[in-house]
């Protein structure tokens, strides 16, 4: 019985969910080495940020305005998110740098956050013997594994790594007495999952997938944020747990949307076989680049070799062009929290 135990199958949900995990969790201990300053040197960040994290953001395009009968379907909320988001975006760059990046900040935080709940959600959909207390057991876990680190990372600031840029989170706001209420919450509510996928398993058989995404979340965003304090063991524990599986799963659903896809139709070719995967990645991989092009040349003004062409000078039209440049990555967090609800369906 596949259902329950895995969201796919043993081999995808190890390869999308496990395999990311454990390569972060190996490339840890190697950053004295790969990342003697602590800093994430450029081949990573190429791989980690622009290959993986900006990528994953562009493949909602595919499940969204790359997809014709979705977008018809929904089309007053594919249109309403981007003017939403740049509004929101503007309104806070107009009122200071810090004020926008700090709100980004904590929207991006949200989207981490709630995508680890939504995966547990979606294994929990696909097992029908999963009772209300279950569900609330595991909601509590991910939550724990999640919500601990980052509040023990606000307890502890300033640290070695941030989330955009220095500064964007908001000192003060939790104090080391809060962290040590809560240091046994956290550790309960992982004990209290581990106690009963234990008894389930006795019971009914293992559900290894669900087990495999929480042990996982809650070992690299207890090593990258509380164990590590380098930019490096952030990026490599944060980012690949994130990108990897949401990328994997919008080909999956973009494979089983294929095989009805009219003849001829792109999505017949995209999401079926090694040459559709490929393009698959290497159209995001492109999205991608283009995207951080225009944050090197437009804002940041780097000069890694990475990004060739003019630097522009914007001025104080910058607070105009700031919050367009992330439109991709707000619509991005807004619109993940619509197409999952119920349209994730294998087998």
């Amino acid at each position: 019985m596949t259902a329950g135990r895995w969201l796919v199958s043993p081999r995808f949900d190890l390869l999308a969910f496990g395999a990311p995990a454990v390569v972060a969790l190996a490339l840890v201990p190697l950053g004295p080495w790969l990342a003697p300053d602590g800093e994430t040197p450029l081949p990573m960040w190429v791989v980690a940020v622009l290959l993986v994290d900006v990528a994953h953001v562009w493949s909602t395009a595919y499940r969204t305005y790359f997809d014709g009968a979705e977008l018809r379907r929904r089309w007053r909320l594919y249109v309403g998110v981007p003017l939403f988001a740049y509004a929101a975006g503007a309104a806070l760059a107009t009122v200071s740098w810090a004020w926008f990046w700090t709100g980004l900040a904590y929207a991006a935080v949200f989207h981490f956050v709630r995508q680890q709940y939504g995966w547990v959600a979606l294994y929990n959909r696909r097992d029908p013997e999963t009772g209300l207390l279950e569900r609330r057991v595991d909601a509590f876990a991910v939550y724990a594994a999640t919500l601990f680190p980052l509040l023990w990372w606000h307890a502890h600031l300033p640290r070695r790594f941030h989330w955009f840029l220095p500064g964007d989170f908001v000192q003060g706001a939790v104090s080391g007495a809060v962290i040590a209420v809560l240091w046994p919450v956290y550790v309960g509510a992982l004990a209290t999952f581990a106690a009963v996928q234990f008894h389930r398993a006795r019971r009914s058989g293992a559900r290894w997938g669900k087990i495999m995404l929480v042990g996982t979340t809650a070992a690299c965003w207890g090593v990258g944020i509380i164990a590590t304090n380098s930019d490096w063991a952030f990026t490599v524990t944060n980012v690949l747990i994130h990108g990897v599986p949401y990328m994997a799963i919008v080909w999956v659903y973009g494979h089983r949307d294929a095989l009805r896809s009219p003849p001829g139709a792109w999505q017949r070719w995209m999401f079926r076989g090694t040459m559709g995967a490929t393009a698959f990645f290497v159209g995001l991989a492109t999205l991608a680049y283009a995207e951080e092009w225009g944050w090197d040349r437009l804002i940041w003004h780097g000069d890694t070799g990475l990004f060739r062409g003019p630097k522009f000078d914007l001025g104080e039209g910058i607070v105009w062009v700031l919050p367009l440049l992330a439109v991709p990555q707000l619509t991005h967090y807004i619109l993940d929290g619509f197409i999952w609800r119920r349209s994730f369906r294998v087998g």
